[in-house]
């Protein structure tokens, strides 16, 4: 199974160095995410590196973005990297695009449609030069001059990745994008009851295979060897759980698992920014279904069962910096 990591931990200076470390110890790819700096940034510096890994945003919030912004950094990503790059895109929660963003939050399965609709007009104007018209409810794009064009790389465009929770995003995942791709805070009962069967209605709505639509799914994961080292990832693990815990929009999550009931205990400890007892919240019951733990073999190994089925690609975020040999490990196991 092929494995990417994330790499927003890593100051922007450092990036390059990152990448060619990474690329030794056998992972596939790596990704960004939104946090304190553009997620588009680390993977322009990371194109400067190493070419063989795959580059991803994991994904880049679309909503306070317009259309034409993403497709000209996707395009000069997917031409810099030789092809590499896959453009992740997601809708972010409600509050996070009213309050932290200033936009107005509506309709976001539909609009998600229309983004990723409008993408794929743009890019293929870039492509083959054909007139661009995109007239939908929440987008309009019909002039493109030569001025604004991007120069032909000779590579396809990048494909469009959809980050999805609930079963509606899903299912426009299966039915619109080039891929879907799942968050980190995933039970294998959410996959299976909620998750997979969405994909499916909209993949039959679209009336396209399996194999047209690349699946990854993310894992949050601590791995050591060591002892004591375990219990240190273990505990940042269960920070990043109480994190999401606490977020709304994540319960159906923990309702999957039987732990809905304790989402307000979550959310009142974030209102109160006391993050260190969110960690010390998280029951052993939250910790082995919602993230794997472990040995690289034990990890390698609970990756396989709990997502093999499912997923094309794993998105691995490590709370706790995994060591060198161990991420080595990990890969090794999962080849």
């Amino acid at each position: 199974m092929r494995i990417d990591v994330a790499i927003m931990d890593t100051a922007l200076a450092n990036v390059p160095a990152k990448i060619a470390k990474l690329a030794e110890l056998g992972v596939s790819g790596v990704f960004t995410a939104e946090g304190p700096h553009d997620p588009f940034a680390a993977l322009f510096l990371a194109t400067t590196a190493e070419r063989s890994l795959d580059l991803m945003t994991n994904a880049a919030i679309a909503f306070p973005r317009n259309p034409i912004h993403l497709a000209h950094a996707a395009f000069d990503l997917q031409a810099l990297s030789g092809g590499r790059f896959r453009l992740g895109i997601a809708p972010q929660v409600g509050p996070h695009i009213s309050r932290r963003f200033g936009l107005e939050w509506s309709k976001p399965v539909a609009r998600m449609e229309d983004l990723i609709a409008a993408l794929k007009a743009i890019f293929a104007t870039w492509s083959t030069g054909a007139p661009l018209q995109h007239e939908g409810p929440f987008y309009k794009h019909t002039l493109m001059t030569p001025m604004f064009t991007p120069p032909q790389s000779g590579f396809p465009p990048p494909p469009i990745i959809l980050g999805a929770l609930g079963p509606k995003m899903t299912e426009l995942g299966g039915k619109a994008a080039d891929g879907l791709t799942t968050l980190p805070f995933m039970s294998r009962n959410y996959l299976e009851e909620i998750s997979a069967p969405a994909f499916t209605r909209g993949l039959v709505s679209s009336g396209r295979l399996r194999s047209d639509v690349e699946v990854v799914t993310g894992a949050i994961v601590a791995v050591a060897s060591d002892h004591e080292e375990l219990e240190k990832a273990i505990f940042a693990a269960k920070g990043l759980l109480g994190f999401y815990a606490s977020t709304k929009a994540y319960r159906p999550v923990l309702e999957s698992i039987g732990e809905a009931h304790r989402y307000p205990e979550f959310a009142e400890l974030a209102r109160a920014m006391a993050f260190t007892e969110l960690a010390e919240k998280v029951s052993d019951k939250m910790l082995s279904q919602l993230a794997v733990v472990g040995s690289p073999q034990e990890v390698a190994t609970e990756l396989q069962q709990r997502f093999a089925w499912y997923a094309d690609r794993l998105a691995i975020f490590f709370p706790y910096a995994a060591s060198d040999q161990d991420l080595a490990e990990l890969c090794q196991a999962l080849s």
